[in-house]
């Protein structure tokens, strides 16, 4: 069954975000829009390249209300220890959540059991708490979060716009498209 559309199941874990830790809970995503990315692992290859990426233009994000959340099941504490020690998650501003008990990652369906690892996952979550977008990638794929950027613009652009679609490769200011008897077969 498909999460799209479904309302984030309750959770609260523990984060770490600049200097500090605290407690992440579904009540934070509410009233605003957000983006949960999970990663395999602190400490790997693939993962602090991603990080990077997303905190390379986490301003992007904010300034279109849109709060992004990075989630391991790494502990809070391994997530303070990379952010001091790596170069590239150093430059990291948002929160790191802690899927310890690995229920974040089974509810959003990206845990990997035999593993205790999240395979790497990308949720848009709208201000009501639904899910508005997927992307799961093999963990030997990173992500572009420019794209991922691109598609909370999109959603947000749908959401604001009802009857109206974004097609493939839309930018935001592009034209969108009315589904409509006349359009078909006109693309």
């Amino acid at each position: 069954m498909s999460l799209i559309n479904s309302v984030v199941k309750p959770f609260s874990v523990n984060a770490y975000q600049q200097g500090k830790f605290l407690t992440v809970t579904d009540e934070d995503l509410k009233g605003k829009w957000s983006v949960i990315v999970f990663y395999p692992g602190d400490f790997t290859f693939v993962c602090p390249t991603e990080l990077e990426d997303l905190a390379g233009i986490y301003e992007e994000f904010q300034a279109i209300g849109c709060e992004v959340y990075g989630a391991s099941t790494d502990s809070h504490f391994a997530h303070k220890a990379w952010h001091e020690t790596s170069e590239a998650v150093g430059k990291v501003q948002y929160a790191l959540l802690a899927d310890m008990t690995q229920e974040l990652s089974r509810n959003f369906e990206v845990l990997i059991e035999d593993a205790g690892q999240a395979l790497r996952g990308s949720f848009v979550i709208d201000p009501e708490g639904k899910i508005r977008t997927v992307e799961v990638h093999d963990n030997g794929i990173g992500r572009n979060a420019t794209d991922l950027l691109r598609r909370v613009k999109a959603a947000q652009y749908i959401d604001a716009h009802p009857g109206e679609v974004c097609p493939a490769k839309w930018e935001e200011g592009a034209e969108t498209l009315t589904p409509s008897l006349e359009l078909v077969g006109k693309i």
